[in-house]
């Protein structure tokens, strides 16, 4: 999975259309491989989806952008994480564990039922993005909403195992409350609390990544999914539907006639627990 950031000086530049780089980011869909900033040569918002199209971008995460360019972008089948901010490096990596959602993180296609329609097969692992946004997100509400926020924070699954640190990382994330950016029990939290607190938080499945849609599970015939003779089960890799917009699936069964592919988020129906630091709020 290839993910382009705008970019500027290491930071998240605030402004697609203005921005005159991009950090590309090769992943494996859990890490960063490789990454390169590369120069947009000028050009406005009418060139920059083709520019990343050009480059075989599946996300962009940025600042601000606009409508038009959202639907150039959608059209090109490059999904859009609007409102982030900080450390470049970081936000990819916060995308890639999934607690970097984006303020447009909704879908409006319907994986049921569409079989004929799901296109080509995208060898490629897109991680913790997944699905997770085909759910809305209610309101969030707190005096830090609208603020950027500095914090901490450590993931564990209920048996303790952890899925994701900042302080492993070393880095803190960057995110602006209320946007839509993470999942929304970790932004409630976050906007209640006070700098320099730390609190322990634990999340139902409707908080996060909302429960396990059956709906969600596609059986395809092989003979209609190009590449899909090629996959294994265990693999992830992302579809691309009738309008052009890739999705995350998880390949769960397959046989010598179909294969079914599983589009929830890899941490739909999971309970969650974080311990979350703010460091700071601008």
């Amino acid at each position: 999975m290839k993910i382009a950031v705008t970019y500027d000086k290491g930071e998240v530049f605030q402004h697609f259309g203005h921005t005159e780089a991009f950090g590309i980011y090769e992943t494996d869909g859990t890490s960063i491989l490789s990454s390169e900033i590369v120069s947009t040569d000028g050009q406005g918002h009418s060139a920059l989806s083709a520019f990343l199209a050009g480059r075989n971008v599946d996300v962009l995460i940025c600042g601000g952008i606009g409508e038009g360019a959202r639907n150039a972008l959608a059209e090109q089948g490059i999904k859009v994480v609007a409102g982030a901010s900080g450390n470049a490096d970081e936000a990819v990596r916060a995308y890639l564990s999934g607690t970097l959602t984006g303020s447009d993180e909704t879908c409006d296609h319907h994986h049921g039922g569409e079989e004929e329609h799901c296109g080509s097969c995208h060898e490629e692992d897109e991680g913790c993005g997944g699905c997770g946004g085909c759910h809305g997100q209610p309101t969030v509400t707190g005096k830090n909403v609208g603020h950027k926020c500095t914090v901490h924070y450590r993931g564990t699954f209920n048996d303790g195992t952890q899925f994701d640190s900042s302080y492993d990382r070393g880095q803190p994330l960057e995110f602006v409350c209320g946007a839509g950016m993470m999942i929304h029990g970790f932004d409630q939290a976050v906007a209640d609390m006070e700098k320099g607190q730390k609190t322990d938080i634990h999340l139902l499945p409707e908080e996060a990544y909302g429960q396990h849609n059956p709906q969600a599970v596609l059986i395809i015939p092989i003979s209609q999914l190009p590449g899909s003779e090629n996959l294994n089960v265990g693999e992830r890799v992302a579809l691309t539907d009738e309008l052009g917009r890739r999705f995350n699936v998880l390949v769960t069964e397959k046989d010598s006639v179909n294969i079914t592919l599983d589009a929830n988020h890899p941490m739909a129906g999971q309970e969650l627990n974080f311990t979350i630091e703010l460091i700071d709020v601008d």
